[in-house]
């Protein structure tokens, strides 16, 4: 077999070309390559194991797994494995282009089947300067003089992710799953292959089974059940393997065993699990979601790190992620979607008075009384704003910040009159009806028709209302797709949403200034196909303060620092410590404020003018700083959570304590630390500049009482109330 061997970015990728000139991708790791690892049979190798070795060479080791219609599958499988695809196990190959652009090194392999189904398949591999990540997509163009039909494309496919060191699967390997959900956001939980169904049953003998590890998004909610990430530990070999998938819709990865390995293959929508199917005419193409996939220690810290660099360098360049505006929003526990001028008002006052920079007025401004199921029309609401929605944000301006307002553009209410005179292409329809969800109707972005009434309703908020912010929420899931113009729900869904990527790139070529916040019911939509061009992500509705924490600490898993929204809503009957605890959710990624500032008494608004002018300060940091766990991701039923950002000098953290009702509690003994009911030890050694010792201070709250004191590279923190939270900075001496 000629190998050829890639070292970029300390990412070390193999591939094989056999003598039948199949291209096998053998290694992917930030290890070196051992050829050894490759086909393990226990301690001495036999001459069928040989023979053995060759045959799981020709059957796996895909570049990319392709499935079409009506091709058998001649390898065995099991279930619902997405290997042995045909013509993915006929594909030979056919060279490969490496040139080097702005970004970093390119590679192009190309791989066809000029005897079967006649098929030509491109890979393109983008690596990036300054990360070892490297973003992957496969292009199938049908060479033939037949239709062919795309069940299947992965866009990274990867066999071997255990292989590294002595030891099985059941004692080195790790998984961590996303889990995402409304008001459960961001939740992290780490397993073994065995507990997840994986269990290496067979050591050393050829082994196969139906178990596979499916994580899977089927809709328009891109991260309802789980972020679109995954990640795997070999803790024997010190190694991880992570991919993202940027992609506003459905997307699917699963890892499975194949001929004594573990593979992982990633892709966006399937026909098994999201209903989706393209035919390819002759001379026709398809190219798949594109994925991030890269290589680090065996530290989710380390990774997440990785995965910031990389979103910082694909992500639209704009001055929101430059600089940080604090922003006010009067939904969460405070107007809840009920606005008026008289209640607004006050409000802008007191956020003005804060220091906010940016103020939204959320949803309810464009229609009196219950309005969720006749949204679509976006005019003000004269009964809500007897003056007009410009008498407010003139106000607005008048105080120093930039207004902004709520929408939900890929809806209609089924009572909207306009939806009513509407045609039914402008929808998403299944079965010949239009597709219903919450009362809503879901506009399909594929319509020049509908583009234009979206683009209606921007122009008119932006040149007549004079808003220079939106809250671009999305609060409906409408399934599997639609059946107008696409052979298959799930291709209808696939071109919509690339539509309205298109119709966004749009908006912000007319107007580059103008902030749009990415929403779906809290953190439903976190993906990068959105937020490379959004410039903010909503992470929630949590309406408890005390449950952010989780989300504020383990926000990296999703999106970089200076994009995650974090609210802090100081509550009317709170005291102190609670205003500290909201203020400290927020004051490591963006301040989304809210709560009846104008209604609390001095004090507490004192120490909202506190954190928001402390955050002005750190700010500059936060947009280039990284993600720093020393306690590892944070759980919901932790009684004390710590997380923070590091820097080559500095680092923040911050640490909660909060107990809670019907919590139990069950972590609070965290691996490498102590900690009792009013005290944790938090280790700082990993920090790049600690080694010479370190200086604490805390920088926010400056006056109110907090117990602490470093040992070596320890910190102490000392507690003493059931709710606390506190804002350290980390400094070498």
């Amino acid at each position: 077999m000629e190998y050829v061997k890639i070292n970029e970015n300390g990412i070390n990728i193999v591939f094989g070309i056999t003598e039948k000139k199949q291209l096998k991708l053998l290694h992917f790791s930030k290890a070196e390559f051992c050829e050894d690892d490759l086909c393990k049979f226990g301690t001495e190798c036999k001459a069928e194991d040989l023979v053995r070795k060759q045959q799981f060479l020709d059957e796996a080791f895909q570049l990319v797994q392709v499935s079409l219609s009506g091709y058998n599958r001649p390898y065995e499988k099991h279930g619902n494995k997405h290997i042995v695809t045909a013509p993915g196990y006929l594909l030979t190959y056919a060279g490969m282009e490496d040139c080097v652009n702005e970004t970093g090194r390119r590679l192009t392999i190309f791989q066809e089947d000029k005897e079967v189904t006649h098929v030509r398949v491109e890979t393109v591999m983008q690596f990036y300067n300054g990360t070892s990540i490297v973003r992957m997509y496969s292009k199938v163009i049908n060479e033939g003089d037949e239709v062919q039909t795309l069940e299947y494309i992965s866009s990274f496919c990867y066999t071997g992710i255990e292989k590294e060191g002595k030891s099985n699967s059941d004692a080195k390997m790790k998984v961590r799953i996303p889990y995402n959900g409304w008001q459960k956001e961001m939740s992290i939980k780490e397993y073994s292959f065995g507990d997840v169904g994986l269990a290496q049953t067979q050591p050393g003998v050829y082994q196969r089974t139906s178990q596979v590890l499916e994580v899977t998004n089927t809709g328009n909610w891109s991260s309802k059940k789980y972020l679109p990430l995954g990640y795997v530990a070999n803790t024997e070999a010190h190694t991880s393997l992570f991919w993202q998938i940027e992609h506003n819709g459905s997307w699917h990865y699963e890892i499975s065993d194949q001929n004594t390995h573990f593979y992982v293959c990633v892709s966006g929508p399937t026909e098994v699990q999201s209903h989706w199917f393209k035919n390819l005419a002759p001379g026709e193409s398809f190219e798949s979601v594109p994925v991030a996939v890269g290589v680090a220690g065996d530290s989710f810290e380390e990774a997440m790190g990785e995965l910031t660099k990389y979103r910082r360098l694909i992500r639209r360049p704009n001055k929101d992620d430059e600089n940080l505006p604090v922003i006010f929003n009067d939904y969460m526990n405070c107007l809840f979607g009920d606005p008026t001028t008289e209640k607004e008002l006050p409000l802008i006052d007191a956020a003005a008075e804060c220091g906010c920079e940016y103020y939204v007025i959320d949803a309810g401004w464009y229609a009196p009384g219950e309005w969720w199921d006749s949204v679509g029309e976006w005019q003000e609401c004269r009964e809500r704003f007897p003056n007009g929605i410009k008498e407010v944000t003139d106000y607005i301006r008048k105080k120093g910040m930039v207004p902004g307002v709520w929408l939900e553009l890929e809806v209609m209410g089924i009572n909207c009159e306009k939806a009513k005179k509407a045609p039914d292409d402008w929808f998403f329809i299944r079965h010949g009806k239009r597709v219903f969800d919450r009362s809503r109707y879901q506009l399909d972005f594929r319509n020049p028709a509908v583009i234009n009434h979206v683009n209606e309703v921007i122009d008119r908020v932006v040149n007549e209302y004079g808003v220079g912010y939106i809250k671009m929420d999305y609060n409906i899931e409408p399934g599997i797709g639609t059946e107008i113009g696409a052979e298959s729900f799930g291709q209808g869904m696939l071109e919509h949403e690339k539509a309205y990527l298109a119709w966004l790139d749009d908006v912000f070529a007319r107007y580059p200034d103008l902030v749009i916040e990415n929403c779906s019911s809290g953190g439903l939509r976190i993906d990068y196909a959105l937020l490379s061009r959004y410039s903010i992500q909503s992470t929630s509705d949590q309406e408890d303060y005390r449950n952010y924490a989780t989300i504020a600490t383990n926000a990296a898993a999703g999106v970089t620092p200076e994009q995650a929204a974090i609210w802090s809503y100081p509550m009317i009957q709170g005291n102190k410590e609670e205003v500290i605890y909201n203020m400290v959710n927020a004051m490591l990624v963006r301040i989304h404020q809210s709560g009846h500032l104008a209604e609390l008494p001095s004090e507490r608004t004192d120490l909202v003018k506190e954190g928001i002018a402390c955050y002005k300060n750190i700010r500059e940091d936060i947009k280039k700083a990284l993600p720093f766990l020393p306690l590892d991701v944070a759980d919901n039923e932790d009684l004390w959570v710590c997380g923070g950002l590091q820097l080559e000098n500095k680092a923040y953290l911050a640490v909660w304590k909060r107990e809670m009702e019907g919590k139990n509690n069950h972590r609070r003994k965290k691996a490498g630390t102590d900690c009792t009911e009013t005290t944790l030890s938090i280790p700082l050694r990993n920090l790049p500049f600690a080694k010479n010792g370190i200086k604490v201070s805390c920088i926010y709250p400056e006056k109110e009482p907090v117990t602490f004191e470093v040992r070596g590279d320890v910190l102490t923190v000392c507690y003493e109330k059931p709710v606390m939270a506190r804002l350290f900075e980390v400094k070498p001496l």
